[in-house]
């Protein structure tokens, strides 16, 4: 969840480090530093808080040199404070550490090194790695390339790691396991980065480094081995995104920006395989028609946003085939006993590829034989390369903490897989496969209709963005819908948000409800039976005295009588209203925490890829 870059040429390193850092931040920031090798030591400099405070600092006391590590910081040991800040050195300050990750047993190593007599700055888990690699150098290891190697065997637990040394100048160290690292290849110099985005105006090509694998990096090139020593040939690829996928383009931050992406995004997942008339095109997917037609029984593992998709993709799959879907949460399904046999498919969720719940959950289930599905966003992450099929949603680098066109995109790749199931199966008639393909080519031309109307949607915001809490109240494909939206709240306003399958409102949060209170309803009008019961549910609001605020179809005059305000969508089929619906929300709370002033892109305590437990 931290963000990692660091740097070796010719170049100045500093400058490019908190430029990389920049583009990470979304990854964690609440503090962040830098290590430089500078006149033949290592300098360093880190700062609680934003890295705007890193930059202020370097600006005061700068250093030079070209050779450096940088780091921004989510907290997992330890508050935020400079001691924490990242890079951790040594007891002698010659060898610098930034960590991705989490290392379990660092209360072990930590005791059995102050044993030793080192000597412990920080809280972090993370100060081990120097002093163990201190240690094993004391101990006669050969080089700092063996002392790593060594030192990485003792430790258990998650790490991406960027390692200088005082006495080697002209090196730079990359490890990792568990947590993603890639290495960006350039031309007289070399870069290493927890992500993509960090190195996109700098590099073309990148190797992403493997589990167990240990990088040195020099400026003329790179040399690859296992933590065993064994060398490793170097895979390289060619980045295929553009620098200006993460730049604001002009909006005011970046949510904004990818909330308003999302109908190319769909528009593009259909172009790419809702091309034909009555079924889904699906190259390379790599389940074949006879394995899903023996197929009885699928379990999606995803958190967050991508559980909700999950959720959404369960009703929908059971609509359209006869499979018996569950959904759960990857941090509960690890530690439950789910009864899974071989012949089951796990559909793992995620936007990062990295998730560490959701991949240790996929691992499970490929010990116990199971095939696994992942709808993940980025080729080359640990969840793709460990899966033995992969709808990508090519939505693009997200930067916004707050999931929005990722998660529209992972309910697209449900709809899409739902009828190529569907078909494949047997189950799904041409024309209702048509009928369906018909209905999802509105959609995103409803999301431009949604957007079109975002003032009138900031206007409500700003009536109703003071309460203490919000309720917000679905049924069926909307019950997500209203999960999702509350999530949104909570994680960009602050404000304390519930989502509820409207008719369980009756069994609790009813107590809840007063003439302060904004509940927001999902009322969509589609399929009568659902309608109606919302309808009732609305009334049960309105006896209440709730301020009642409805996403409903355009024209519907009976919402209009019980709804103080009013949020309009176009009509859509009852099953692919969630795509239009959610974008309403996410701008209902986009504009409540701007009305509120908070921070949008980085809400406090949240990063963008949880790659901890």
């Amino acid at each position: 969840m931290c963000g990692i870059v660091g740097y070796i040429g010719s170049r100045p390193a500093v400058a490019l480090l908190v430029n990389g850092l920049k583009r990470l931040e979304y990854r964690g920031y609440d503090s962040a530093g830098v290590a430089v090798w500078e006149d033949g030591r290592l300098a360093v400099r880190k700062s609680p808080g934003r890295l705007a405070v890193l930059e202020q600092q370097l600006t005061a006391r700068p250093v030079t040199g070209s050779l450096g590590v940088g780091h921004t910081r989510w907290a997992t040991h330890g508050e935020p404070t400079e001691l924490n800040a990242h890079p951790h050195t040594d007891c002698t300050g010659r060898i610098a550490v930034v960590h991705n990750g989490i290392i379990e047993n660092y209360r072990e190593l930590r005791a059995e090194l102050e044993q030793q007599g080192h000597a412990f700055r920080s809280q972090t888990d993370t100060e081990v790695i120097p002093h163990l690699i201190e240690a094993e150098l004391a101990a006669g290891a050969p080089s700092p390339e063996e002392a790593i190697r060594r030192a990485l065997r003792r430790v258990q637990g998650a790490f991406a790691l960027g390692l200088l040394f005082q006495e080697q100048p002209q090196t730079l160290y990359a490890a990792r396991r568990g947590s993603p690292l890639i290495i960006g290849v350039g031309q007289g110099e070399n870069f290493i980065a927890s992500d993509v985005p960090a190195i996109l105006d700098q590099v073309r090509r990148v190797i992403y480094l493997q589990d167990g694998e240990l990088c040195a990096l020099r400026a003329d090139g790179v040399s690859i081995f296992r933590l065993d020593g064994t060398p490793v040939v170097p895979v390289i690829q060619e980045m295929t995104l553009a620098a200006k996928a993460v730049d604001k383009a002009g909006f005011e931050t970046f949510m904004l920006k990818e909330i308003h992406e999302q109908p190319r995004i769909l528009r593009h997942l259909l172009l790419q395989h809702a091309w034909q008339e009555d079924t889904v095109a699906m190259p390379g997917l790599g389940l074949g028609a006879p394995y899903l037609r023996k197929l009885n029984r699928v379990m999606i593992v995803a958190c967050g946003s991508a559980f909700h998709a999950g959720m959404y993709g369960k009703l929908l799959w059971e609509q359209l085939t006869s499979l018996a879907v569950e959904t759960d949460l990857a941090s509960e399904f690890r530690y439950r006993d789910p009864k899974i046999d071989p012949g089951t498919l796990v559909v793992a969720v995620t936007q990062s590829g990295e998730t560490a719940d959701t991949l240790a959950a996929l691992r499970m289930a490929k010990s116990w034989g199971c095939k696994v599905l992942a709808i993940c966003n980025v080729p080359g992450s640990s969840v793709v390369r460990e899966s033995d099929a992969v709808f990508f949603t090519e939505a693009g680098p997200e930067i916004g903490v707050a999931s929005t066109k990722a998660f529209t995109a992972q309910l697209m790749a449900f709809a899409l897989l739902a009828i190529h199931l569907g078909r494949a199966r047997g189950e799904l008639g041409a024309a209702e496969a048509r009928a369906s393909l018909q209905a999802m080519q509105a959609v995103p031309d409803a999301i431009h209709y949604v957007l079109d109307r975002a003032e009138a949607i900031r206007r409500l915001a700003d009536k109703h963005h003071d309460g203490p809490s919000s309720l917000y109240l679905g049924r069926r494909f909307n019950y997500p819908t209203a999960l999702e939206g509350a999530l949104k709240n909570k994680e960009i306003s602050y404000q304390h948000a519930e989502g509820y399958a409207a008719g369980e409102m009756k069994h609790g949060p009813i107590a809840l409800i007063n003439e302060y209170l904004p509940v927001i309803c999902l009322c969509t009008r589609t399929r009568d039976e659902v309608y109606a019961k919302m309808i009732s549910n609305i009334k049960e609001v309105e006896a209440r005295h709730g301020r009642i605020i409805a996403v409903a179809t355009d024209g519907d005059e009976e919402i209009v009588r019980l709804a103080e305000d009013v949020i309009w969508v176009p009509p859509l089929r009852d099953e692919f209203s969630p795509l239009a619906n959610v974008v309403a929300l996410q701008l209902l709370a986009y504009y409540s925490a701007r009305a509120r002033g908070t921070d949008i892109d980085q809400p406090r305590n949240l990063a963008k890829s949880v790659t901890v437990e």
